[in-house]
């Protein structure tokens, strides 16, 4: 396991997976983030993140959030893991509702459409380039009998 995966599976476990990571801390991110042209230290550093704008299903709100990816082409393959968890995190089910949004690659902002990954094997094949990015994603399909959902960002 890469010292990024080390250490972000750390702060997931000490925030009590991404879902219950305390806002602010998601919000320091996102922070340095933007300020650093899409750059982050800490457990991050050399990591690949973006900033996914979601809307919520039910609420309508717009909330940003700070993702690992990997890309497949010129997509961004992002994965709702939730840290291994036996649900899925909400972010998954706002890009259901609203799949038209919004990312943060570096110091470009552009809109995507989401698509969840249905067919198996391309699936498989996604969240495997995943893995052999960031290792610890494995780990996460060990903890959970759901399939974790791989979600493509096209322009």
């Amino acid at each position: 396991m890469s010292d990024f995966d080390q250490q972000f599976n750390e702060e997931v476990r000490r925030h009590g997976g991404e879902e219950a990571a305390p806002v602010d801390f998601n919000q320091q991110i996102i922070d340095e983030f933007r300020a650093n042209g899409g750059k982050v230290g800490g457990p991050f550093e050399g990591g690949k993140l973006l900033l996914l704008t979601h809307t919520g299903a039910k609420s309508g709100k717009q909330r940003v959030l700070p993702l690992a990816y990997t890309t497949d082409g010129d997509r961004l393959v992002i994965i709702a893991s939730k840290a291994g968890a036996d649900t899925n995190p909400d972010w998954y089910h706002n890009l259901r509702a609203h799949p038209r949004t919004t990312v943060e690659v570096g110091a470009e902002k552009f809109e995507v459409t989401a698509r969840v990954v249905e067919d198996r094997a391309e699936r498989d094949r996604l969240y495997a380039a995943m893995v052999a990015e960031m290792p610890g994603f494995a780990d996460y399909e060990k903890k959970t009998s759901r399939v974790i959902p791989v979600i493509v960002l096209e322009r």
